[in-house]
């Protein structure tokens, strides 16, 4: 058998576009779309490596080395982040899968301190084969909510949610499409201050979401209520399969009777069963051993609860500790 490590330049689009047709471990975040996305943003460098048995691709891998703040910040943030997991053909063999695994290690392990493939498909089969090349397994949840059909979804919604997303609307909240950087903009400014004040871990910056709306590579649905933008939903979508919701946020508490969160996130569930997508991927509903209020309120669109988690490989342990250490005095300030 003939294994061969390519990069990701070396790789046929037409050859990947099949391997993600038919993996079942496909996401878009494993797409060239998503690639060339990445590829377009300044703030992070993109990577990519594919193995091929006999001449057929067989497996893929891309993701972006990240991180933030002033010059010692970086130093100790940086970080590979692999989102929706690695793709793989369902006969891969395990050696060719264990080769694209070293081969990740060794081109990245001098970069970042560790690497975080985030799946959001079912990986239990491989999971054998990451520990073997000493990849932790992380339990992390995630909601899938079905879109068969708008009246199927909404149907979905708990009490509360259909109560606070009819009101929502009667009271004059409307749903829109971001179609220029002053909306953006102006959602930005809203994302950024709950993630100062509650999420308490890096944003991308105003770049990464004009890239993603006005160059068309995903979607922003903005609540406009007395003309101002109060909320909003940034998605992007596998065509016909999934739409992932990648953030959201709203000012909840600020209009009597108004729920920008959760008209936001219903006009991504609509738009996706509108447009004949499988199911809407909420994108983490956080540890199952710790308490989680956004999982409390994602819970309410009736989705699936699922738990594929995260691999981690740590390239350098004593920075990874630290970095830890960080974290956990940054969110408890």
């Amino acid at each position: 058998m003939n294994i061969e490590i390519k990069t990701i330049d070396q790789i046929d689009r037409k050859e990947w576009n099949d391997l993600l047709a038919h993996s079942s471990t496909a996401s878009y975040f494993q797409s060239p779309e998503c690639y060339d996305f990445y590829q377009s943003l300044s703030f992070i460098n993109p990577f990519g490596y594919g193995v091929s048995e006999n001449g057929k691709l067989k497996g893929l891998v891309i993701g972006y080395i990240i991180s933030d703040g002033n010059k010692i910040k970086r130093f100790f943030s940086r970080r590979a982040i692999i989102p929706g997991g690695i793709l793989f053909l369902e006969n891969i063999s395990q050696s060719a899968t264990g080769n694209l695994l070293q081969t990740l290690k060794e081109k990245l392990n001098k970069k970042v301190i560790y690497i975080e493939i985030r799946n959001y498909n079912d990986y239990t089969k491989y999971k054998s084969l990451f520990n073997e090349n000493n990849f932790t397994y992380q339990a992390h949840l995630n909601f899938h909510v079905p879109t068969t059909s708008q009246e199927a979804a909404l149907k979905n919604l708990s009490t509360t949610k259909r109560r606070d997303m009819k009101l929502s609307l009667k009271e004059g909240a409307e749903i829109i499409e971001a179609d220029s950087r002053e909306e953006i903009a102006e959602y930005y400014d809203l994302l950024k201050s709950l993630y100062q004040t509650k999420v308490k871990t890096p944003l991308f910056s105003v770049e990464f979401f004009e890239r993603l709306v006005l160059n068309s590579y995903g979607k922003l649905f903005l609540i406009k209520y007395d003309g101002q933008i109060i909320g909003g939903s940034v998605c992007v979508g596998m065509e016909k399969n999934v739409l992932y919701e990648w953030f959201v946020c709203g000012t909840d508490t600020k209009f009597k009777n108004i729920y920008p969160s959760t008209l936001a996130t219903w006009a991504a569930i609509k738009y996706a069963a509108e447009n004949g997508y499988r199911y809407f991927d909420m994108m983490g509903a956080g540890k199952p051993d710790e308490s989680y209020g956004v999982r409390e309120f994602k819970a309410k669109f009736g989705g699936e609860l699922v738990e594929y988690g995260r691999f981690c490989y740590v390239c350098n342990t004593l920075l990874y500790t630290i970095g830890k250490f960080g974290v956990k005095v940054l969110k408890h300030k």
